[in-house]
């Protein structure tokens, strides 16, 4: 099963001390219709030079239960990690972008009081070019966004595809590169990513080591 990331960046310095500490004494308890609600972090560590821990939260959904619908909570965990890399610092959420752009808010108004703290991260057209036209026969698939042609949002390539030179130069005089699916030379991995920083894992991983790869290959991409 793939495993899903996005990374995001602090718009705000903050020394990792004070983000240990405010996310290991982090607890809140909320009421809903009767129903309880948690919010806290579990698992806070130091790991090198990034903190990470797992961000457990409620959520109230509606049950049927024996004919009767009750409100219950569902307990969700989510892994984050914060690092500094290049003068700035950076938020991983292991989540699918819906969730991870939420968990993000919430982290902005633990940590700062304020949700435009913690803002989307992104790469560029140019990077993900690069990472094609380095390794051509890395590459799995490409998609382009921004496209010229009418009534066309998204050209794709694929598999033989990528091979076809002329076809590649075509597409990308009409859009720019949103995705890219590649095999990194230095780990083997099969990794997509995306210029708004979605990072999906294809390859079997274990959640640390898809932190660590992150930190050491993706944020360095960022622009």
């Amino acid at each position: 099963m793939a495993l899903s990331a996005k990374v995001f960046r602090l718009d705000e310095e903050l020394p990792q001390e004070i983000i240990f500490d405010k996310l290991r004494n982090y607890r809140v308890v909320d009421e809903v219709e009767g129903v309880r609600l948690e919010r806290f972090f579990k698992d806070v560590v130091r790991v090198g030079s990034y903190i990470r821990g797992t961000y457990v939260f409620d959520e109230p959904i509606e049950m049927d239960v024996a004919g009767d619908v009750r409100l219950l909570p569902r307990r969700r965990y989510a892994e984050v990690a914060f690092t500094d890399y290049g003068g700035s610092s950076y938020l991983i959420i292991l989540e699918k972008k819906f969730r991870a752009n939420r968990i993000a808010l919430e982290l902005s108004e633990i940590l700062f009081i304020s949700r435009g703290k913690i803002l989307e991260a992104y790469t560029s057209h140019e990077i993900l070019k690069s990472l094609h036209e380095s390794s051509p026969e890395s590459t799995r698939v490409i998609y382009f966004d921004n496209v010229d042609i009418p009534n066309i949002k998204k050209l794709a390539l694929y598999g033989e595809a990528l091979a076809d030179t002329e076809l590649y130069s075509e597409y990308l005089r009409h859009g720019l590169i949103w995705y890219v699916v590649f095999e990194h030379r230095e780990t083997g991995y099969v990794v997509g990513l995306t210029r708004n920083m979605i990072v999906v894992l294809f390859s079997k991983s274990t959640s640390d080591e898809f932190i660590d790869f992150i930190i050491r290959h993706i944020i360095p991409l960022v622009r």
